[in-house]
């Protein structure tokens, strides 16, 4: 019988966290694993899952940006009841499963907002008389503005794990630097590489954005600001007379794609995200986005140029983060969070556009998926 995954994962407000674990369990069910993913986030359509089971959860969301608070996906704040109702409901399907690993996005070093079941989770793992391997799954940064009682709590908590499975490329970005307790952590901390999404991919398209500057923003929930300011750099920017495609997410409210259609002059194209992102990437001129890690990664693996404009809030560090660590490399432009306008994006593809390529550097190291299923293999042999 195949050693069996329960994977959970929680998306509060885009999608990346979701996208970066159905990659992670397609790869360990291909593995010779069965794996169950257990999202408690909105429905995502168009998941490519693989050979791997999913369940959905009574879905929470973040109740705004600032990713503090929970809230029913029509905005009704979670009440005591429903978490006691999320929480049984989490708890018997784990029961049903009997894994051999329990595997947690991101939790103990995010997703605190969950201990109401994550906290009982963990205790019936370990109950159980036949334990399984209980292994964190956490991206290259964490949020830096984590006070010194929420780390503590967050390395006490770790206590009850076996690994965290670092998905980054230590060459290039180090947890060390946005954790401060990597010391009491580190012996049970493994980097695997970051994960590409490598799901099924359309037939391209014939020169597939060749040339084209390559707006996106994620899923979008907070994206408009970023695609409008590109509308109106274009005109400042050396790469006016470049198509621009602008991609949107499905989380962007209608209104805004209305106004963005509306907005753009000739060859500018707005559409809904592609599943051949890759390829347009490849064949870019330049990328302008976010800088959320599945975008980065791959931006880092297909692109060319590159200008990342992060998400961030005084507490939400992880983007900025990312985006500085490639700025200092010299490997990519970029315009602060509270800093974004059509002169200080249109300055940034300057600098982009006049700096060296993003495949000048050492490619990155993107085989995460594979490295996650030979750790998890080792776990369990013999």
């Amino acid at each position: 019988m195949s050693a069996r995954v329960f994977f959970y994962v929680q998306h509060l407000l885009g999608i990346g966290h979701l996208r970066r674990a159905a990659t992670l369990a397609r790869a360990i069910s291909a593995g010779g694993f069965d794996v169950l993913l257990v999202s408690g986030g909105a429905p995502v359509d168009g998941l490519a899952l693989g050979d791997a089971r999913f369940h959905q959860l009574p879905p929470l969301r973040a109740a705004d940006a600032r990713l503090k608070e929970l809230a029913r996906p029509d905005g009704t704040p979670v009440d005591e009841a429903f978490k006691v109702m999320r929480t049984r409901q989490l708890l018997a399907v784990f029961d049903a499963e009997h894994p051999d690993i329990l595997l947690t996005e991101q939790f103990p070093f995010g997703r605190t907002q969950l201990r109401f079941e994550l906290m009982p989770l963990l205790d019936a793992a370990q109950d159980r008389a036949s334990a399984p391997w209980i292994v964190s799954s956490i991206r290259d940064v964490l949020r830096r503005t984590a006070s010194p009682a929420r780390v503590d709590e967050m390395v006490q908590t770790f206590e009850a794990f076996d690994a965290v499975l670092v998905h980054a490329d230590p060459a290039l970005v180090r947890l060390d630097d946005s954790f401060p307790a990597w010391p009491d952590i580190k012996d049970r901390a493994l980097y695997t590489g970051y994960v590409a999404d490598s799901g099924p991919q359309p037939p391209p398209e014939i020169d597939a954005g060749k040339g084209e500057v390559i707006v996106s923003a994620g899923g979008g929930a907070v994206g408009a600001p970023l695609l409008q300011a590109a509308l109106a750099a274009r005109p400042l920017s050396p790469l006016a007379e470049r198509r621009w495609r602008l991609l949107v997410g499905p989380n962007m409210p209608a209104a805004e794609v209305a106004a963005l259609r509306a907005s753009a002059g000739g060859d500018v194209i707005v559409e809904p995200v592609r599943a051949d992102f890759p390829a347009l990437l490849r064949n870019s001129a330049l990328s302008i986005s976010q800088a959320g890690y599945n975008t980065v990664v791959e931006t880092l693996c297909h692109g060319d140029r590159a200008v990342l404009v992060p998400f961030g809030t005084a507490r939400e560090t992880e983007q900025a983060d990312r985006a500085r660590v490639l700025v200092e490399r010299g490997m990519v432009a970029a315009v602060a969070p509270d800093g974004l306008s059509a002169a200080s994006l249109a300055a940034a593809i300057s600098r982009a556009w006049a700096g060296p390529s993003i495949r000048s550097f050492p490619p990155v190291d993107a085989g995460g998926a594979a490295a996650t299923v030979a750790a998890l293999r080792q776990m369990v042999s013999p």
